[in-house]
């Protein structure tokens, strides 16, 4: 499903619609360019998932953990170059442990549960668009 937002308020909408979805297990895989929207949607998610810590890109230090209504493993692959490089974080060994959101997923995109959502950010300028992959 494809939304197309012009502004935050309708990214925050998506976001809840999506974060009344998730349980432990979950995962979500966000792409996009650098400034589509990936580390605000999560933000968002975290909103929903009663986090109150702040929320940002965990760029440098590659994962941030989140504690709502369920735990959140946030992590950031921008700057890796290799699957193993990723995979050392133990993204796999926490999968099960609460909710896994990767920003920049394609280096474990194999790796990860087939149920994964798969979500795509694209920017224009103008409009947002979010393009929601369901398994």
């Amino acid at each position: 499903m494809i939304y197309r937002s012009a502004n935050k308020t309708k990214v925050n909408e998506i976001a809840k619609d999506i974060a009344h979805t998730l349980k432990n297990g979950s995962v979500l895989l966000l792409q996009g360019n650098l400034g589509t929207g990936k580390t605000f949607f999560t933000s968002k998610i975290c909103n929903h998932l009663n986090v109150k810590d702040l929320v940002n890109s965990p760029s440098y230090i590659l994962l941030n953990e989140y504690e709502g209504k369920h735990r959140i493993f946030h992590y950031d692959l921008y700057r890796l170059t290799s699957p193993e490089e990723a995979l050392e974080l133990g993204i796999l060994d926490r999968l099960n442990e609460g909710i896994t959101i990767i920003e920049w997923p394609e280096l474990v995109k194999d790796y990860m549960p087939k149920d994964s959502l798969c979500i795509h950010f694209t920017h224009n300028g103008k409009f947002r668009d979010i393009n929601v992959i369901s398994p």
